[in-house]
């Protein structure tokens, strides 16, 4: 067993370590979270506690693992007070965009849209660096490969995913197999598969390396908008207009749970850190937690008055942020499934939310034409993000917290610092 190297894991997969390792000459990954890391945390007596329980961590990566630990518990407390500003407006695209995406760094993003291509941005400059083409119809879904961020796979109505080079901008391999539009896509933690959803009821898992197809996952009986893979990368979920989600095991393409329990669709569909539980936003007002493991719905979060256009957990799985067509957001608390705020301020729907990574933040892209950052433990507004003049339909943090990135139908982004 050699142990290669150790990293901190990228925004979406949270507060933790990933270690890389190597086992009969084949590359595994495994997940080690540090949930409960504060500030305040003694992290000699946090890293001597995980050696105990992870052999892999040996004695002479002590030090390593240490720093690590350190600096992530700076990111922790940094930027809680930021303020942002506007830093560049981009008209980005000939006709509208689809959807806005940044690396784990935030050093850059990419945007999709209606003129069949996906551009690479520079946040610092605002500069263009790359026009991805090839695609033959509207580039609808886009995503880096986090954290390594050097690939970016887009998904498109020409029923077609690429995968492309971001150093370079070359498209390594094109795939194909769908029969209708592709609109979700998302990497493995690992970076060795892509996973595509259609409007053709199936989802397919592609191999980056040799640009073969992996698995096609069948079993819905209508469109697939949503999905994602969990920490390890062992269960992918697919969300569905059939108002079912389902688990599946990423190793073999089987079917593993059907969650049924929506009565309309779905809209939403994320793990946790730990994989211990699922959340899913639906058309029908509502969000459901379920248990990963057996598919049982354990809760059901009630208080919205129209339907539910996104959900997420918050990077430790304690919060759950949900937003709504009825113009407010609101905080729940995983432990208890209690709504603990609600973020009223926006006077449209609102079709976007997410947290910062420190957890102490929340995003909300709206119909109104602005952003907002709220106050997570509090619902406060704390600031307007103004100057869009249509509708907007995605925005993000980048892993520091310091940076936002809007994109609205008047056909700009904004960067926000």
């Amino acid at each position: 067993l050699k142990y290669k190297t150790c990293f901190i894991t990228c925004l979406f997969i949270s507060i933790g370590i990933m270690l890389e390792y190597e086992k009969h000459g084949e590359l595994k990954t495994k997940s080690i979270d540090l949930l409960d890391l504060g500030p305040s945390t003694d992290v000699s007596a946090l890293v001597e506690e995980i050696q105990k329980a992870e052999p892999l961590l040996t004695a002479s990566r002590t030090e390593q693992v240490k720093l690590l630990i350190q600096r992530l518990q700076e990111k922790l407390g940094q930027n809680s007070n930021h303020t942002f500003y506007l830093f560049k407006v981009l008209k980005a695209h000939i006709l509208p965009l689809t959807n806005v995406a940044l690396n784990k760094s935030g050093s850059c993003f990419i945007t999709g849209s209606y003129d069949r291509t996906c551009k690479l941005w520079d946040t610092a400059s605002g500069e263009e660096l790359n026009t991805l083409e090839g695609h033959r119809n509207v580039v609808y879904a886009i995503a880096f490969n986090n954290p390594y961020g050097d690939k970016i796979a887009t998904g498109s109505f020409d029923k077609t995913c690429k995968l492309w080079s971001v150093e370079t901008g070359k498209c390594y391999h094109t795939f194909r197999g769908h029969t209708a539009e592709i609109v979700c896509l998302s990497f493995n933690p690992q970076s060795t598969l892509v996973a595509t959803g259609s409007m053709d009821t199936t989802a397919k898992l592609w191999d980056i390396q040799n640009g073969e197809e992996v698995y096609t996952l069948r079993g819905h009986s209508a469109e697939i908008i949503s999905l994602s893979f969990n920490t390890s990368g062992d269960r992918i979920i697919t969300g569905s207009f059939d108002h079912t989600v389902v688990v599946w095991d990423a190793d073999t393409g089987r079917k593993v749970n059907i969650l049924i329990g929506h009565c309309a669709e779905i809209s939403s569909a994320s793990f946790n850190w730990d994989c211990s539980l699922i959340l899913t936003g639906s058309m029908d007002k509502t969000c459901m937690l379920w248990d990963a493991t057996n598919g049982k719905c354990v809760a059901t979060l009630t208080g919205h008055d129209d339907e539910i256009l996104d959900s997420c957990f918050n990077y430790t799985g304690k919060l759950i942020a949900t937003a709504s067509a009825d113009g407010t957001a609101r905080i729940f608390s995983a432990a208890t499934r209690k709504c603990i705020a609600k973020l009223e301020g926006h006077e449209g729907e609102i079709s976007k939310i997410s947290f910062n990574p420190q957890g102490n933040r929340l995003l909300t892209g709206s119909s109104d034409k602005t952003a907002r950052i709220w106050d997570a433990q509090t619902g406060q507004c704390l600031q307007v993000l103004e100057g869009h003049t249509d509708e907007i339909f995605s925005c993000a943090f980048n892993y520091k917290g310091n940076i936002v990135i809007t994109g609205s139908k008047d056909n700009t982004c904004r960067i926000w610092r």
